[in-house]
């Protein structure tokens, strides 16, 4: 397809998954338990799981009021009114000009944010996303590549899923949200068996993060103050993920493990390295005695970080850093995405052309190993 001759590969395009999804692919014995979506309005985010409505107090998509919102019901209700089918998914991804994108969930990002969850349940929830998934990748497999949900509510069965997802389903990547679950940090020794099997797997991890589930989340002190809540939580959550990363060990322990930290901006990447390197230099001796090298280094050689399509200050990273660890996401249809101007948009930030082609479809390529 190529848009303006360059491919573009989106490192997580989103899809609206049925409201029934669930209640169609869940095992048996959960049944009586299975998330519920709904279907009421154009954008309709919700899903309920135990009692639970997510995304919690959030209303600028849907019935939301003012501009934006108006304007997301109209660009977004022919894809409503499709049921948001693999079909019409390929006819957005064609007037964006995206050759291939790897699939992440909207009403999926609050299927595993339930602090507390009955984790038999939590692995049931996940293990029905992706057989949905699967089924809907195969209109056509080439462009739509499914990313895998795991539970992190038990490691084993996140362990077990993992493996399943990538050997059974053959997708390319699994996500987790940023978030931290049961007050556990990700470089805690509880989940070395999940970053064992990855690497074993050779399949990269992605974080996402999504506003209003029931984990923790930095946005939280801002109460029902959207605009408020969104601009911090999803590129601080990756912060504060890429920091356990980085310098925690995780990396240094398993060199071969590939992270994203996506849909959180990637202007924040050189201030937040060379802080973490200068602490390390700092206390490192005391505090992170396993790290033989700077906490960037790990962070250079595993990981990526996604831009916005007019994301200026990107222009920042290309100077001080360069963009290998950088990947392309439209964030399509989510209510903030640029549809359908986001390529177009992108190739218009000041930024040579050598760089662009490797965001949007070189570094991606290496980060999932197509």
């Amino acid at each position: 397809m190529a848009k303006n001759g360059f491919r573009v590969l989106d490192s997580d395009i989103h899809i609206i998954e049925p409201p029934d999804l669930w209640d169609r692919y869940i095992d048996a014995p959960f049944k009586h338990q299975a998330p519920r979506g709904f279907a009421e309005w154009v954008l309709d985010l919700r899903i309920q799981i135990e009692g639970r409505l997510m995304p919690d107090g959030v209303t600028y998509s849907g019935r939301g009021v003012g501009h934006s919102a108006a304007r997301d019901r109209e660009r977004f209700r022919p894809f409503h009114d499709r049921g948001w089918s693999a079909a019409a998914q390929l006819d957005g991804m064609d007037a964006e000009g995206i050759d291939v994108g790897v699939v992440y969930p909207t009403r999926g990002l609050f299927a595993q944010s339930i602090d507390g969850i009955d984790p038999k349940l939590a692995a049931a929830i996940a293990r029905a996303y992706n057989n949905w998934l699967y089924d809907f990748c195969q209109t056509n497999p080439q462009r739509l590549i499914g990313a895998g949900m795991i539970s992190p509510f038990d490691v084993d069965d996140a362990v077990t899923e993992a493996r399943r997802a990538v050997g059974e389903l053959g997708f390319r990547g699994i996500f987790l949200r940023p978030n931290a679950v049961a007050g556990r940090n990700w470089h805690d020794p509880y989940y070395e068996p999940l970053w064992s099997e990855l690497e074993q797997l050779d399949v990269p991890l992605g974080f996402h993060e999504g506003l209003g589930g029931f984990l923790p989340s930095v946005g939280d002190q801002f109460g029902r103050n959207i605009m408020l809540r969104h601009t911090v939580c999803h590129p601080v959550e990756q912060m504060l993920a890429a920091v356990s990363f980085c310098g925690g060990g995780i990396l240094e322990r398993h060199p071969r493990l590939r992270v994203a930290f996506l849909e959180g901006n990637a202007s924040w990447l050189p201030f937040l390295l060379w802080r973490l390197d200068e602490h390390w230099e700092w206390l490192g001796d005391v505090f992170a005695r396993d790290l033989t090298m700077e906490p960037s280094k790990y962070f250079t050689r595993q990981c990526f970080v996604s831009v916005e399509c007019d994301e200026e200050p990107i222009r920042g990273v290309h100077e001080l850093m360069g963009v290998a660890n950088v990947v392309f996401s439209t964030d399509f249809p989510h209510p903030d995405c640029k549809y359908p101007g986001a390529v177009e948009r992108f190739l218009e930030l000041p930024i040579p052309d050598d760089p662009k082609k490797q965001i949007l479809w070189d570094n991606c390529a290496r980060y999932y190993g197509l």
